[in-house]
């Protein structure tokens, strides 16, 4: 048995990647494992193997042109279920009690969209009834329960918002988020090599680079951790490194500090209506028409005749330079079709072919000056 007030509470996540065959469950259980036996309680939630849930709505697609969303969510939220399972068995076999739950298990009440739920509330009953009976809990990311009793999903990156959400209802130390990247970079190291840990980040900041495409925290979660003053500590998995914590009090940002981007845009004008969940913005071009930049990740396919397929680099921080930005992309041979301005980030439209030399662009320039020479 063990005293739960008494002992810390650690909420960690570990993503597709962590996770993607049976030697890595293995890697991640011994760190789970080391940190249970250096006096911590433990929930660790899961995302899915690799590209498992890619593969299951592939599958779907292949069976029907249009799956049913409620359905959708009965099988995809599977990927996690295996994840979470082999993960339990793992950490049993060395010697350690692990219990599995899937987000209806752990109280997980949601919204009743489907494929595009959000968490309402937590009932963290269960999860606190294992951990004093001394288990590690190991629970399925990116999924729910609608008070109607449906099983629900919390759409792209949802695993995050779980785990934060948990961490919020258990009153958990620490939420940790373990990836493939080691931690929240100036830039995806993949498009540019050179890009640097940012070691402390605000949640607007965060928040900022979540919704303009940056992949290691999702946007939801951290409004979530915003919301309840949660601090996140985005980590490589196996990494000694400090990684990045996004907390209320880190230092403000100083002048542009990082490039995000997104493919699989769309540039709409009016045709057919898209899910507003997948509308990023609206607004007017010169004409006068609306036009919508859509989300493509959840549509099954080109949103209508006139939708073009386009997208997005953003440049992150205070005090950004529009002018010095535009010229930069368009010094790199970029024709923009639109740009627009918060008071964190600047966007502009590109032709989705040309992103990545956005990035390098806007990053070797912007971010780094004394890097572009």
């Amino acid at each position: 048995m063990t005293d739960v007030e008494s002992t810390p509470i650690v909420v960690q996540k570990y993503g597709g990647s962590s996770v993607a065959d049976p030697d890595m469950i293995q890697t991640v259980a011994e760190r789970v494992v080391a940190r249970r036996q250096a006096g911590k309680n433990l929930v660790v939630v899961v995302s899915a193997m690799g590209k498992a849930t890619d593969d299951l709505l592939s599958m779907a697609r292949r069976v029907a042109s249009e799956p049913d969303r409620r359905e959708l969510d009965m099988l995809l939220t599977v990927g996690e279920r295996v994840s979470m399972a082999l993960l339990a068995m793992a950490i049993r076999a060395r010697g350690l009690e692990a219990v599995s739950l899937t987000g209806s298990q752990s109280g997980i009440l949601t919204s009743a969209s489907h494929t595009r739920a959000r968490v309402m509330e937590v009932r963290p009953f269960r999860i606190l009834d294992e951990l004093e009976r001394g288990r590690i809990v190991i629970v399925a990311g990116y999924q729910g329960v609608s008070y109607q009793r449906e099983i629900t999903s919390l759409g792209r990156g949802g695993s995050d918002t779980t785990a934060v959400a948990l961490a919020a209802a258990l009153n958990a130390e620490a939420c940790e988020i373990y990836s493939d990247v080691d931690g929240v970079l100036s830039a995806d190291p993949r498009v540019v090599p050179e890009a640097t840990r940012l070691a402390e980040l605000d949640y607007d900041s965060m928040q900022a680079m979540a919704r303009a495409g940056a992949k290691v925290l999702n946007a939801q979660a951290v409004a979530f951790a915003k919301d309840k003053g949660i601090a996140i500590y985005a980590r490589k998995t196996g990494s000694a490194e400090a990684g990045t914590v996004v907390r209320r009090d880190a230092p403000q940002l100083q002048g542009p500090t990082a490039v995000a981007h997104a493919r699989n845009q769309w540039l709409v004008q009016e045709g057919p209506q898209v899910p507003a969940g997948l509308i990023r913005r609206s607004f007017r071009n010169a004409g006068g028409t609306w036009v919508h930049l859509v989300d493509g990740v959840d549509l099954e396919g080109p949103p209508g005749p006139k939708a073009i397929a386009v997208g997005t680099c953003t440049l992150i921080g205070v005090e950004l330079d529009h002018r010095q930005a535009e010229a930069t992309l368009s010094s790199a041979g970029l024709e923009l079709d639109l740009a627009w301005a918060t008071e964190m980030d600047l966007s502009f439209v590109v032709d989705e072919a040309r992103v990545e030399d956005g990035v390098r662009a806007l990053h070797a320039t912007c971010v780094h000056p004394s890097d572009s020479g």
